[in-house]
């Protein structure tokens, strides 16, 4: 797969709901073991029902497969997800490229305990501003508060 193989376009919540869900869930099993399988599942019917549908939500793909996706609230990056076989080609560089072109300047929250998402982050230059010690639903997983602009 090289970069010109890799489109990337607006989420269709009729056709790319599930799909979508379905590469969060499977990348977040990776990522987030510590969360729990069970409350992943759970989180699982929020990112369709309430956070892509409410979000700016741009998706990668090569021909008809989606191969990952990122969801703005404005500037902050709400989530990036890239299919696990799809994951260190490049996939998520040029959905952060996009979106920063677009935008000028981003932020996001990253688990600390994600140690493979820092690495990432902050080899594209994010820069951590924060942390707080629990997560958006009061569970004792840290996060940290990254930035970066243009």
């Amino acid at each position: 797969m090289t970069q010109n193989d890799v489109i990337i376009r607006p989420f269709n919540l009729a056709s790319d709901t599930r799909t979508l869900s379905a590469i969060w869930l499977e990348a977040s099993l990776i990522a987030h073991p510590f969360i729990g399988r069970q409350r992943l599942l759970e989180q699982r019917l929020l990112i369709e029902d309430k956070y892509l549908p409410g979000s700016e939500t741009w998706v990668a793909c090569q021909g008809n497969k989606s191969l990952g996706f990122i969801s703005l609230l404005d500037k902050f990056i709400g989530g990036i997800f890239v299919e696990p076989g799809q994951q260190g080609k490049g996939v998520g560089r040029q959905l952060i490229s996009y979106v920063l072109e677009r935008k000028g300047e981003l932020s996001l929250e990253v688990y600390t305990q994600n140690e493979q998402a820092v690495r990432f982050y902050t080899s594209l230059g994010f820069r951590e501003v924060s942390r707080r010690p629990y997560d958006d639903e009061g569970m004792p997983f840290e996060n940290a508060r990254l930035t970066l602009s243009t």
